[in-house]
């Protein structure tokens, strides 16, 4: 959708002086043909549009300047629009100049004629009148008023009061760089703690998350400061692939909007003539990933430079010697020391004769917690394109390999920064296909190569849990390598990890156990959250796949590694505990142990039993609230890390209710009518007791907002819903039209149902993967009690924005569904979910 001109975007009352029709009306036509021609696009569709705008307000001046008769004044362009880049719904930054002869009353009328056509075409305006001693004040009281005054473009009038304020403007921000500078580096680190990270965010700010436009000026003005500059290598690339980005958002949204929004991506991926929306992410984060390591290098630069200067010679020569960065080197590892603050290579070094040496380096840089030097790693990579390591690697470079990644945080931007020149992919050719690959699940924090490094710094606080931390550190790095390739990431991960350790130089049964544990990575939390664990299908499955209690163990940590890299909704004491008891119950598995010897987690606890009794004793509900709040797990601390403090995760509800038709819908509807969200939950029938059998169901639940309700009365409700007082499908699907007529609609693929087969010998295990939704387990067990199936035992968990659930059921007999019956119930409940 193409922009509307003609809408009007002004304060209050605006409007043309006298309400006179401007002469100018050949601007917005002209405007509105060139955003809608196909030709120009990017930078040439800029720079036109601003030669039209520069032409149209030109003639304002001359045309209205002369009529009153002023000389001495100029229009002058500033920021975006000083620089020659105009969007089409860019603001317009404009200043007018003059030598404070003018008449003010003249003046003010002028300004009128300039400001109001613009404000009458619905343009954004910024705008100042000032003389050149007054812009300079400006400029000193208002950083963002001296930047914008380093793009300072003449447009009319007088260009020698154009020429006298950028040599001024130039020369004053030189002179105060060094006060300034620092300054400007709190903004942009203020920005991004706001906005966030441009190359990991799935609806990011174009412009002000870290990484965006405004850290690519920031560079520009960093640069004319002469203090320092940023490595040129793609950063106006990168920048003008997210000028073409913005421009494509303002044409496909009619809006000066710079957040690429969700429903946007597909329309302006389109517009850019790329494949999809996942390619438009995909390109938007290499260039924030180019911008945000060119910030980092430069704003290190400027750091050391400012120290330097703060030193007067007489201090500087009482600290020689003692001070680290003033031109000591301290010996890091062979063929590296640490010079200002940085891992550089030695004079001695000579990476074009020593391959090893850029992992070398990296792993000295990591370990000592230093930033590796960027003529360093620019020296490395010029030598390994011309002298590769051999394949497979020699033992050292394997081994230092392992240091890196085992250095903890510290290996994030030492990584960040062999990626950027290109070494990485260089070194693990299948990197290329997860670089910069977005994760549309909401419950993923980073892009697929950063998950990995992450997995890997997370792994590195758990290497004394295993007796093989490299091998747990490469499958860290290798566990999602997969995700590049289409079908099942696990599936093809095991091919790729195990060509890659190979290649690394592993033997062939070292190399078999980390294809293992890349294969099965997600086995023990999937089976842990979705599967009976009483079942001894469950346990034998696992531990056919794991094969041994060291594999075991380096899966254990792997997965806790890999969940508490995810995000914050991947991982919680409570899955740490589940995960805790299967691999408690596969490794008795194979020690050759009787399955009965571990406790399982679904045996009733004492409280459990007595509710049981209780409820089989009333022949009605009995209910239990506790409130509950996650412990740290190991991971969660380190020597670096504070321990954090506990994480409320809401109430256990715990229902006892004698066996009945429709306990589990009615439960889940009451609950959802008293809204409260299931986080996770259990389902257990208890083995029958004098009075009969009973259900039991465990929840974990949270209020969506305000306080919990009473037990009470969320028995009351329950007790209705199952005597059929309470109409639960009613109410649920009245609060469900309300909340759609006051929410947006979010795009989420298809539930999906499946039969998950060799599950378990005494049932049939129904999985559901669903959006989350009000009402959603309420539906499910409905559409279970109408296809005539047992509930046997239910698992529910909730993962960020998805639900995966899996029910064991069986016919009326007790026994499993047969393969047809299982696939009709499954038909069944997806069409119910739909």
């Amino acid at each position: 959708m193409t922009e509307s001109v003609e809408e009007t975007a002004g304060p209050a009352g605006a409007g043309s002086p006298g309400n006179t029709p401007a002469p100018e009306g050949g601007y917005p036509a002209a405007r509105l043909r060139l955003l809608q021609d196909e030709a120009p696009t990017g930078p040439d569709r800029r720079a036109a549009l601003a030669r039209l705008t520069d032409d149209w307000l030109a003639g304002l001046l001359a045309r209205h300047g002369a009529a009153a008769g002023l000389s001495g004044t100029a229009l002058v362009a500033v920021g975006g629009y000083g620089r020659g880049e105009l969007s089409p719904r860019s603001d317009l930054d404009l200043l007018l100049l003059h030598d404070g002869r003018a008449d003010a009353g003249a003046l003010a009328t002028l300004a009128d004629h300039l400001w109001y056509p613009v404000w009458d075409l619905g343009l954004a305006l910024d705008h100042s009148v000032r003389t050149p001693a007054e812009a300079r004040k400006a400029a000193r009281e208002d950083l963002k008023v001296q930047l914008g005054l380093l793009d300072a473009r003449h447009l009319a009038g007088d260009p020698d009061l154009t020429a006298a304020l950028r040599t001024t403007a130039y020369a004053d921000w030189r002179e105060s760089a060094p006060k300034r500078l620092p300054e400007l580096h709190d903004l942009c680190q203020e920005r991004a703690e706001r906005q966030g990270e441009l190359q990991y965010l799935l609806e990011p700010d174009l412009k002000e998350a870290r990484g965006g436009l405004r850290d690519a000026t920031a560079l520009r003005a960093v640069a004319a400061s002469w203090l320092a500059d940023a490595p040129r290598g793609g950063l106006e690339a990168a920048r003008t692939r997210l000028l073409d980005a913005r421009d494509a958002l303002h044409l496909t949204t009619g809006r000066a909007t710079d957040r690429l929004s969700l429903q946007e991506q597909d329309q302006v991926a389109t517009a850019l003539g790329m494949l999809d929306a996942d390619a438009l992410l995909r390109q938007t984060y290499e260039s924030a990933r180019t911008i945000s390591y060119a910030a980092d290098v430069t704003w290190r630069e400027v750091g050391r430079v400012l120290r330097a200067r703060s030193l007067k010679p007489m201090l500087r020569g009482l600290l020689h010697g003692r001070t680290a960065g003033k031109g000591e080197r301290s010996p890091l590892a062979e063929g590296v020391v640490e010079l200002d603050g940085e891992a550089v290579l030695a004079r001695t070094a000579r990476p074009e004769r020593d391959p090893v040496l850029v992992l070398r380096a990296a792993a000295a840089a990591a370990q000592a917690g230093l930033p590796l030097a960027t003529h360093a790693i620019r020296r490395c990579a010029t030598a390994t394109a011309t002298k590769p390591l051999p394949v497979p690697w020699p033992a050292e470079a394997r081994e230092q390999l392992v240091t890196l990644l085992g250095a903890g945080t510290h290996t994030v931007p030492v990584w960040e920064a062999l990626e950027a020149e290109g070494i990485i992919t260089r070194l693990l050719p299948d990197w290329e296909r997860v670089r910069c690959r977005p994760q549309r699940n909401p419950v993923h924090t980073w892009t697929v190569d950063r998950h990995l490094v992450e997995t890997a710094v997370r792994a590195s606080a758990l290497t004394r849990r295993v007796h093989r931390p490299d091998l747990l550190l490469v499958a860290a790095l290798l566990h999602d390598i997969g995700k590049g390739w289409p079908g099942d990431h696990s599936v093809a991960g095991e091919t790729i990890a195990r060509d890659v350790a190979a290649g690394l130089g592993f033997d062939a049964r070292d190399t078999t156990v980390i294809a293992t544990l890349v294969r099965h990575h997600l086995l023990l939390i999937e089976t842990a959250t979705r599967r009976d664990l009483d079942d001894p299908a469950t346990v034998g499955a696992v531990a056919e796949a794991v094969g041994s209690t060291r594999t075991l163990e380096l899966l254990h940590a792997l997965t806790e590694a890999d969940a508490l890299a995810t995000g914050p909704a991947a991982w919680s004491a409570w899955r740490g505990g589940l995960v805790a008891d299967l691999v408690k119950r596969v490794a008795a598995r194979l020690a050759g142990e009787p399955d009965t010897e571990v406790r399982g987690a679904g045996e009733p606890t004492a409280e459990q039993e007595r509710l049981a009794i209780e409820a089989g004793r009333t022949g009605g509900p009995v209910l239990a609230l506790h409130a509950r709040a996650e412990a740290p797990t190991d991971a969660d601390t380190g020597p670096e890390t504070p321990a954090p403090a506990q994480e409320p995760v809401g109430v256990e509800l715990l229902i006892a209710v004698p066996d009945q038709p429709g306990v589990l819908p009615a439960a889940a509807g009451v609950l959802a009518l008293h809204r409260l969200t299931v986080r996770a939950a259990d389902l257990l029938l208890l083995d029958p007791i004098d009075d009969g059998p009973v259900l039991l169901l465990s929840w974990r639940v949270a209020a969506e907002y305000g306080s919990l309700p009473q037990a009470d009365r969320l028995r009351a409700d329950l007790l209705r819903a199952l005597d059929g007082s309470l109409d639960v499908p009613a109410r649920l699907a009245e609060r469900e039209r309300a909340y759609a007529r006051r929410s947006r609609v979010v795009l989420a693929p298809p539930p999906r149902v499946t039969v998950a087969g060799g599950s378990s010998d005494t049932a049939t295990v129904i999985e559901v993967r669903a959006q989350d939704a009000h009402g959603l387990l309420h539906r499910i067990g409905r559409a279970l009690e109408t296809a005539g199936v047992a509930v046997r035992s239910a698992h529910i968990s909730t993962l960020g924005a998805n639900a995966v659930d899996a029910f064991y059921v069986t016919g009326e007999d007790g026994a499993p569904l047969t393969d047809a019956a299982a696939h009709e119930v499954a038909a069944a409940v997806e069409r119910a979910l739909q």
